[in-house]
């Protein structure tokens, strides 16, 4: 059975023009079972850096930690992960299905200046983080310049 839910709207026309187009593109696209939303998918992420660290923040809500698998091989970071599709629910009860379920997989080239000794991840309230310290060498140092006494006093003649 398909369901289907209009939006009201007083002052539209119920014979616009583009109404029945619009409805044949939605319907030869949209998916005809629950199970073509379960497929790949790629999660939200932010990348930032400072001073000290590059940061990658990866949005996955419903996702346990242990259904995570994160490396860095060959200076590249990878976030695998899946997030499962709760088979508590009939399937034909759901009215719609907009969330994407199954596997994914993220990958990112590291500069050669990120400490892969010292990677640290974090998952808090569906966010991971991901903390990928620079190495010591990499990190910008500031340098003193010394002025010797003779050329301090030379500059003031």
């Amino acid at each position: 059975m398909r369901t289907s839910l209009t939006r009201f709207g007083p002052f539209r026309s119920p014979l616009s023009l583009g109404e029945p187009f619009d409805r044949l593109f939605q319907e030869a696209f949209e998916r005809s079972t629950g199970e073509s939303n379960l497929t790949s998918w790629a999660p939200a992420v932010d990348i930032y850096e400072t001073e000290h660290e590059l940061v990658v923040k990866a949005d996955l809500p419903g996702i346990k930690p242990e259904d995570l698998d994160i490396r860095v091989e060959n200076n590249v970071l990878t976030i695998r992960g899946e997030r499962k599709f709760e088979k508590k629910i009939n399937e034909d009860n759901f009215l719609r299905f907009e969330r994407s379920y199954g596997s994914f997989s993220r990958s990112f080239s590291l500069a050669n200046t990120v400490n892969a000794e010292a990677i640290r991840a974090d998952y808090n309230q569906g966010v991971l983080k991901i903390t990928l310290p620079k190495r010591e060498e990499a990190k910008p140092k500031q340098i003193r310049v010394s002025v010797e006494p003779e050329a301090a006093a030379a500059a003031t003649r």
